[in-house]
C-alpha cells in the first residue's frame, strides 16, 4: 500500500468469461480513504467458506484446471460447465471480488468518534470482497473483538455464527421448541450444537457417516443418526418423538433427506396421536434448506400430512427481517462468546498467491470435515503499514 499517490492492494477475483472459461486473478485495486463512518482494515484472517467456493469457482471442475502467468501474477483457468453457465449470466463479464468475512486490524479511520475509536483495534467485518489485502467497510458491517483475540480468532464471526444462531431464533419465532440439523459434522454443525447445549435446546443431527456420529457424540451432541444406516429412518423417528423437533435445516438440499426428515417428524408425531385424521396430523413440519451440497432435485414422498412446508433460508434475509437491533443482539453474544461456542478451528492459512495454486486449491477446495482453511492477504507481505 502506498502512502503517497494513488495507494492499491491485492484483491483475489473471479472471472466467468463469455464463452464459458473461468479466471481467477489477482488485482490491484485502489484503497479508498474511509468516510465519517467507516473504517479501513488491513485483512489478515478470511475463512473459506463453502459460499465463497461457490462465487470463486462458479461450478468449474478445478481438477482440470490450468495456472498461467507469472509467480508474482498468477492465473487460474479453468471451464465453467455449459449447464451451469445459464444461472450464471447475471455474472459473466463482471470480475467479481471474493470473501464474504474477515478480521484484521483497523489501520485507519474515518471522522466520526465511532470510527476513531476502532482506530488501532481487531474487527471482524462482513460484506463481501475481504480476500483483499485492505476492505474499507461501513461501522455497522463490524464486530469489535475482545481483548486479546487474533484475527483467525475472529474471521469467521458472522457468516456461521450468525447462521447458527439465527436457526434458533427463527425455530423460537415460528413456534417450534427443538431442531434437526443434516451436515452436522461441519464446522456450523459443530458451533450450532454448542449453541444448544448452551441453550438447552433439543438438536438432531444428521451425518453421512459413523466418523461423524463418533466426533459429535464426544461434543456431547446427544442425538447424532447416520444417514447411511440401515437404521436411519427408524432412529430418527425415535429421536424426533423423544425431543419434539418438528423444524430442521438442511445443508444438502438435493434428493430424499428433506422428504425423509418430514416424514420422520409426521410418524413421530402419529405415534403420540389420539385419533386418526385422513390428512395427517394438524402440527406444522418444516424443512429450510439453506445450502446446496446434494444436486438435483429435491424429492418428496408425500406421505407426511398435509401440514408441512419446504423453503429456502439464508442468514443475510433473516438478518434484515429481523432489524438492526435483533442482529446487534446476536453479534454481541458471538463477541461475548468467541472463543468458546463460536470457536472456529482452521487446518492452515494461505496467501493470496498461495490460493491460486492448483495443489493448493484441491486441498481447501474439498469441503471435507475438519478441512476448513483461512486466507491470509497479508501473508509473507513485507511493509504492511501499522495504524495512522
Amino acid at each position: 500500500m502506498q502512502q503517497g499517490g494513488t495507494r492499491t492492494g491485492l484483491q483475489l477475483r473471479s472471472l466467468v468469461k463469455n464463452n464459458g472459461d473461468l479466471e481467477l486473478s489477482l488485482t490491484s485495486v485502489p484503497i479508498p480513504v474511509p468516510a465519517a463512518n467507516e473504517v479501513l482494515v488491513r485483512v489478515e484472517a478470511a475463512p473459506i467458506n463453502p459460499s465463497d467456493l461457490g462465487l470463486l469457482f462458479a461450478g468449474a471442475d478445478m481438477t482440470k484446471a490450468s495456472r498461467l502467468g507469472t509467480k508474482d501474477h498468477p492465473l487460474v483457468a479453468a471451464r465453467t460447465p455449459d449447464a451451469a453457465l445459464k444461472s450464471l449470466m447475471a455474472r459473466v463479464g463482471v470480475s467479481m471480488p471474493v470473501g464474504n468475512e474477515g478480521a484484521g486490524v483497523v489501520v485507519e479511520a474515518g471522522s466520526s468518534a465511532a470510527a476513531q475509536a476502532l482506530l488501532g483495534k481487531t474487527v471482524a467485518a462482513l460484506g463481501g470482497a475481504m480476500y483483499s489485502q485492505y476492505r474499507c467497510v461501513p461501522l455497522e458491517q463490524c464486530l469489535e473483538l475482545p481483548v486479546g483475540a487474533t484475527p483467525a480468532d475472529g474471521a469467521s464471526s458472522f457468516v456461521n455464527p450468525l447462521t447458527a444462531l439465527g436457526m434458533v431464533e427463527t425455530m423460537r419465532s415460528e413456534g417450534h421448541t427443538a431442531l434437526v440439523h443434516t451436515a452436522a459434522a461441519s464446522n456450523l454443525g459443530r458451533m450450532l450444537n454448542r449453541i444448544c447445549l448452551k441453550d438447552q435446546i433439543a438438536l438432531v443431527n444428521i451425518v453421512r457417516n459413523h466418523d461423524q456420529v463418533e466426533l459429535l457424540k464426544g461434543l456431547g451432541a446427544a442425538h447424532v443418526y447416520d444417514s447411511t444406516s440401515p437404521t436411519f429412518v427408524q432412529d430418527l423417528i425415535e429421536a424426533l418423538s423423544a425431543t419434539g423437533a418438528t423444524i430442521a435445516f438442511d445443508a444438502i438440499g438435493g434428493g430424499k433427506l428433506a422428504g425423509q426428515i418430514l416424514t420422520c417428524m409426521e410418524a413421530a408425531i402419529v405415534k403420540k396421536a389420539t385419533q386418526y385424521s385422513r390428512y395427517g396430523s394438524a402440527i406444522h413440519k418444516q424443512v429450510y434448506v439453506y445450502g446446496g451440497l446434494g444436486q438435483g432435485p429435491i424429492e418428496l414422498n408425500r406421505n407426511f400430512g398435509m401440514a408441512w412446508g419446504v423453503g429456502g433460508w439464508l442468514v443475510t434475509p433473516f438478518l434484515q427481517k429481523i432489524g438492526a437491533a435483533a442482529t446487534q443482539r446476536l453479534k454481541q453474544r458471538v463477541a461475548a462468546e468467541l472463543k468458546t461456542t463460536f470457536a472456529s478451528g482452521y487446518a492452515g492459512e494461505v496467501s493470496l498467491i498461495e490460493a491460486l495454486d492448483l495443489k493448493t486449491i484441491a486441498v481447501y477446495s474439498r469441503s471435507a470435515t475438519g478441512q476448513k482453511y483461512l486466507i491470509n492477504p497479508n501473508k509473507d507481505v513485507v511493509g504492511a503499514p501499522s495504524a495512522t
